[in-house]
């Protein structure tokens, strides 16, 4: 595809100045100033789903502004849905939207009639999965977790598997089952054996989990045979989102032995429905920690490639008011950066294809108020967590809670922010 416009010399890098300021009313904290320009799915007033932009506590329907001539629609087909989606021709996009948003540009600014078909509330949408996906990886690279997981599980062992230290561990799960922000899961029915039980029962689950996890989707896929390298490999990521991966835990002890996760795995994956560009998350590169040993060279990398993001749980009981934050955590915590994993899938020649989401693993940190799992928080059971408003306690998720995330960088004037995750358990399908 040929592009009719060019962005601006500095849209070429998709860099949005930190000074920038928006004719779009935006609050002081809001997770999408104009530096952010994260991109969604909508469906708006129950019609046919358009490709957005997030602004302040507004929705921007591009197709709106296609139709006026604002934005060239010949160029960009991913206007209507996300299908074989280009990073390049995103971040043009991008870069126009910005340029139609800046406070010194009257173009839209001054077209009430326009203004008025093309903004919405945020909260008057319907946000769908962004992406329509062909495949789902869900990675390992939390070392906190995976620590804390040999702790409980291998207590006479080394925390960590001897692999640990040399490749991003991960598996194919299920992309049919992954679900928007706001989407109910019902608790899943599965076959585990009860503790001091011999023979396996099969019901619903009892340990029920969340994961804190980010996401992130492929633009550009790769020919089969073909390895991306880790210097190339951001060059194929579209940009980032939350992920709850949830887990049935006594199902998944069970099942996983000898061949890893299954039915406690795939019966939903949760992601919040805002795609944030990696020319977003660019000031908020950071050094990740040190790899010892040193990676083998196709996963050898050169230069920070981790990023400060903060990351948040809150629960929310039937019973309660307000959520109760359980943990707080941050991206830097990840072993493996999001490009060795892309390295790492594409190293034995797979083919990877737009859309794809790939999942880190669960992000916890190392002090038990940083655990992104309540595997983790209530020590697989043992320590329950008391709701401060309530004196409820839980070890694992029950039927009516709420769970909700968030995730944003802060810093240089600038907040970025994914919005939030929030999911409500029901009761058994």
């Amino acid at each position: 595809m040929k592009l009719q416009q060019s962005p601006s010399e500095s849209g070429l890098k998709g860099a949005i100045p930190a000074g920038a300021k928006s004719w779009v009313p935006v609050q002081a904290g809001s997770d999408f100033p104009i530096q952010n320009l994260p991109f969604g799915l909508a469906c708006i007033d129950h019609v046919e789903e358009a490709v957005v932009v997030a602004i302040g506590d507004q929705v921007l329907d591009l197709t709106a502004l296609a139709a006026e001539g604002l934005l060239p629609e010949e160029d960009f087909p991913i206007l209507h849905c996300f299908i074989d989606v280009d990073k390049n021709d995103l971040r043009v996009l991008r870069m126009l939207v910005y340029d139609l948003l800046r406070e010194d540009n009257s173009t839209l600014r001054d077209n009430m009639a326009l203004r008025k078909a093309a903004f919405h509330p945020i909260s008057e949408v319907e946000m769908m999965v962004p992406v329509e996906i062909p495949s789902f990886v869900d990675f390992y690279a939390g070392i906190y977790h995976a620590g804390n997981v040999g702790k409980m599980f291998r207590p006479d062992m080394d925390p960590l598997l001897p692999n640990y230290r040399h490749l991003p561990v991960g598996y194919n799960g299920r992309a049919s089952t992954v679900i928007p922000s706001g989407a109910p899961i019902s608790r899943p029915k599965g076959q585990y054996r009860p503790k001091g039980v011999e023979n396996p029962v099969f019901g619903p689950t009892q340990e029920l989990d969340f994961e804190l996890e980010l996401g992130f989707f492929i633009s550009d896929g790769n020919e089969m045979g073909e390895a991306i390298s880790v210097a190339r490999a951001e060059e194929h990521i579209l940009g980032l989102v939350l992920v709850n991966d949830w887990s049935a835990r006594d199902i998944q002890r069970w099942e996983y032995q000898p061949l890893g996760p299954f039915l406690g795995k795939s019966f939903a994956t949760s992601i919040s429905p805002w795609i944030v560009t990696m020319e977003a998350l660019e000031p908020f590169r950071i050094e990740g920690p040190k790899q010892q040993p040193e990676p083998l060279e196709h996963l050898l990398a050169a230069g920070p490639a981790h990023y400060d993001i903060n990351l948040e749980v809150a629960l929310r009981t039937p019973s309660m008011r307000q959520p109760q934050v359980i943990a707080r955590s941050n991206a830097k915590h990840l072993y493996w950066s999001i490009a060795q994993m892309v390295a790492h899938q594409t190293s034995n020649g797979t083919a990877i294809e737009p859309g794809d989401l790939v999942a880190t693993g669960t992000i916890s940190g190392p002090d038990p108020g940083s655990f992104g799992s309540l595997l983790e928080l209530s020590w697989n059971g043992s320590k329950p967590l008391r709701m401060q408003e309530t004196g409820e306690e839980r070890t694992y998720l029950q039927d009516g809670d709420t769970l909700t995330m968030r995730g944003w960088c802060e810093g240089h004037g600038i907040r970025i922010g994914f919005g939030s995750l929030e999911t409500m358990i029901g009761a058994v399908s």
